[in-house]
C-alpha cells in the first residue's frame, strides 16, 4: 500500500522546475520591454489593448487555475466523484455569455474596470460599493488563499520550508508583476498554460496505466463517483443548484469580476475579445479530465489497496510522489507553481488597477498617465506586502473559519450578478435600485455568514434549517430577493437618465445589435455552438 505524501524530488525534478521559473522570469522580461507598458495606464494595465484571441483565451483560463484549485479538485474527487466538475464544464457555457453579452457593450464603451462600468451605467456609488468589495475580497481571499497553497506544494512535495516557499513565489510574482503590467502576465500565462496541461495530463495517463484504464476506474469508483448529476437533496451539490445557482455564481465571476474581465478588455476588438472567451471555454473542459479524475484514481486506487491517503486532498501529491517517475515529478510541481504563479500575478495586477483607476483617479483625475503607472506599481508592492504579512495571520485562524472566508464570494455575488445583468437587460433599472439591491444582498449575505458561524448556537427550527441551506442554493434566493428590490426600487424612483442606457442596455437608439457584423462572425457563431454541444456531451456521458 502506497501511504501519502513524502517530499521526495530528484535533482532532475529540481533541475526542472529551476528551469521554469528562469523561463517564466525570461518571458516576464522581453514582455515588459514590448510596447508603451511603463509609459501609459493603457498599455500598463490593460497591454495597450492589443491582445489577440490566443493570449487571451490562455490568460482567462491560467488566472482561473490556481494550485489550491488543482489540489481541492482532485481533492473533492477523491471525496465524493465527479460531481465537482459541473463548476468548471458551466463556465465554458457563461464564458459564451461573457463573449456574446458583456463583451459588445466593455469595449464599446471603452471601460478599464468593471466599477467603472457600474458608474456610468447607475451612479458613483456603485463604483465605489464594487471596488472596495472586489479589494477587501482580493486581499482576504484570492491572495491568502493562494499563498498558502503555494507554502503548501514547496512544503510536502518538495520538501522546503513553508514559509521560504511562500516567500519565493510572493517575490517572484510581484516582482514581474510589477515591472511588466498585465502584458507580462498575459504572455507569462500562454506559457503557464502548457505546463499546466502537461503536468496534470502527466498524473491523469500515469494513474490509469497504475489502475488499468479507464472501464476499470468506472468499475471500482462506482457509478454515484462517476455521476455528475446529484439529487436535489445533496447537500453539496444538488442538481437544482448546479442548474440555478452555479450560473449566478458564474456571471459574477467570468462576466463582472475585474480579476478575469481585464483580460478581455485588453482585445484588440470584439473579434479577438468574444474568440478569446471561446477558446477559454474549450479550455475549461480540459479540468474535469486533468484534475478532477486523478481524484477519482486515488479514490480507486484506494478501493483496490493499492494507495493510502489520510485525507481526500491528499489526493494529487501522494499521485504525484508515488506514481509519477523522475522527471514527470518536476513537470507536475511546475504545473502546480505554474497555476500559483499565474492566478497570483492576475489578482496583484486586477487589485492594482482598482486601486488606481477606481480610487487613485477619482480621487486625482488629472493625474498624469506616468502618475498612474506609478501607483499602480506601487499598489502592487504594497499587496504583496499584505499577502507576507498575512501568512502568519493564516497560521493563527482556524480552519473551519478560513473555509467560511472563502465562502464570502458566494454571499456577496447574487447582487452583483443582479445589477449586471438586469442593468444590461432592462433599460428601467436606475441607481437607487442598484444601491438598494447591492445593500440589501451585502446585508443578507454577511448575516448568513456570521449566523452560519455561530449555527452550534442556534435551536432548531426555520432560522437554522436556512443557515443550513445549501450555498447554491442560497445563491438562488438571494438572487431573486436582490431582483425584486432592484426592479422595486427603481420603477418607484425617477427612471435613469438617456446617458446612463443608451449604449449600455440592450435597445434604444446606441443598441449593441445594430453593429455591422465582422467576417469572422459567423465562425464565433459555429464554434460557440460546438462548445455548447461539449459541453452537452460531457453531461449525457457523466450519468453514473
Amino acid at each position: 500500500v502506497q501511504k501519502g505524501p513524502m517530499a521526495t524530488l530528484h535533482p532532475v525534478d529540481w533541475a526542472i522546475v529551476v528551469v521554469y521559473f528562469a523561463a517564466v522570469l525570461g518571458i516576464a522580461w522581453w514582455s515588459t520591454t514590448r510596447g508603451d507598458t511603463r509609459e501609459t495606464s493603457t498599455g500598463y494595465f490593460l497591454a495597450g489593448r492589443h491582445a489577440g484571441w490566443w493570449v487571451i483565451g490562455a490568460s482567462l483560463f491560467a488566472a482561473n487555475i490556481g494550485s489550491e484549485h488543482l489540489v481541492g479538485l482532485a481533492g473533492t474527487g477523491a471525496a465524493s466523484g465527479v460531481a465537482v466538475g459541473h463548476f468548471e464544464v458551466a463556465a465554458s457555457l457563461i464564458l459564451l455569455f461573457l463573449g456574446w453579452v458583456f463583451v459588445p457593450f466593455y469595449l464599446r464603451n471603452g471601460v478599464f474596470t468593471m466599477p467603472e462600468f457600474l458608474e456610468r451605467r447607475y451612479s458613483p456609488a456603485a463604483r465605489w460599493y464594487l471596488a472596495v468589495v472586489s479589494i477587501v475580497g482580493y486581499v482576504l481571499t484570492k491572495i491568502s488563499v493562494t499563498i498558502a497553497a503555494g507554502g503548501i506544494v514547496f512544503e510536502t512535495i518538495m520538501g522546503v520550508d513553508f514559509w521560504t516557499g511562500a516567500l519565493v513565489v510572493v517575490v517572484a510574482t510581484g516582482l514581474y508583476t510589477v515591472l511588466g503590467g498585465l502584458r507580462a502576465v498575459l504572455y507569462t500565462d500562454v506559457m503557464q498554460i502548457f505546463v499546466i496541461v502537461a503536468g496534470s495530463l502527466s498524473v491523469t495517463l500515469f494513474g490509469l496505466q497504475e489502475l488499468g484504464g479507464w472501464s476499470e476506474m468506472r468499475t471500482m469508483a462506482g457509478s454515484s463517483f462517476m455521476n455528475m448529476w446529484k439529487p436535489a437533496t445533496d447537500p453539496d451539490f444538488p442538481w437544482t443548484g448546479i442548474l440555478l445557482g452555479v450560473p449566478i455564481l458564474g456571471v459574477w465571476y467570468w462576466c463582472t469580476d475585474q480579476f478575469i474581465v481585464q483580460r478581455v478588455l485588453s482585445a484588440k476588438n470584439i473579434d479577438h475579445a468574444r474568440g478569446g472567451t471561446i477558446f477559454g471555454g474549450f479550455l475549461k473542459i480540459l479540468p474535469l479530465f486533468l484534475f478532477v479524475i486523478p481524484g477519482v484514481i486515488a479514490y480507486a486506487l484506494v478501493q483496490k489497496g493499492r494507495l493510502e491517503l489520510g485525507a481526500p486532498d491528499e489526493a494529487l501529491p501522494t499521485l504525484i510522489v508515488h506514481l509519477l517517475p523522475i522527471g514527470f515529478r518536476g513537470l507536475v510541481v511546475a504545473g502546480l507553481l505554474a497555476a500559483l504563479t499565474s492566478s497570483l500575478a492576475s489578482v496583484f495586477n486586477s487589485c492594482s488597477t482598482l486601486i488606481t483607476m477606481d480610487i487613485y483617479r477619482k480621487l486625482h483625475p488629472t493625474a498624469a498617465e506616468k502618475t498612474l503607472v506609478r501607483v499602480g506599481q506601487g499598489a502592487t508592492v504594497v499587496l504583496v506586502g499584505l499577502g507576507l504579512a498575512w501568512i502568519p495571520l493564516m497560521k493563527l485562524i482556524s480552519g473551519q473559519l478560513y473555509q467560511y472566508l472563502q465562502s464570502v464570494s458566494a454571499y456577496i455575488a447574487p447582487p452583483i450578478t443582479a445589477v449586471f445583468v438586469l442593468g444590461i437587460f432592462w433599460r428601467r433599472v436606475n441607481a437607487p435600485g442598484a444601491l438598494a439591491a447591492l445593500g440589501t444582498g451585502f446585508v443578507l449575505g454577511a448575516t448568513r455568514l456570521v449566523l452560519e458561524l455561530n449555527k452550534g448556537w442556534l435551536s432548531a427550527g426555520w432560522l437554522r434549517e436556512a443557515v443550513s441551506m445549501n450555498f447554491l442554493h442560497f445563491a438562488i434566493v438571494l438572487f431573486a430577493i436582490c431582483c425584486a428590490v432592484l426592479g422595486g426600487v427603481s420603477l418607484l424612483t425617477a427612471p435613469p437618465r438617456p446617458e446612463q442606457v443608451d449604449g449600455l442596455t440592450f435597445g434604444g437608439p446606441a443598441a449593441v445589435a445594430t453593429e455591422p457584423r465582422s467576417a469572422h462572425h459567423a465562425l464565433t457563431i459555429w464554434l460557440s455552438v460546438a462548445l455548447a454541444a461539449t459541453v452537452a456531451a460531457i453531461w449525457l456521458t457523466f450519468r453514473g
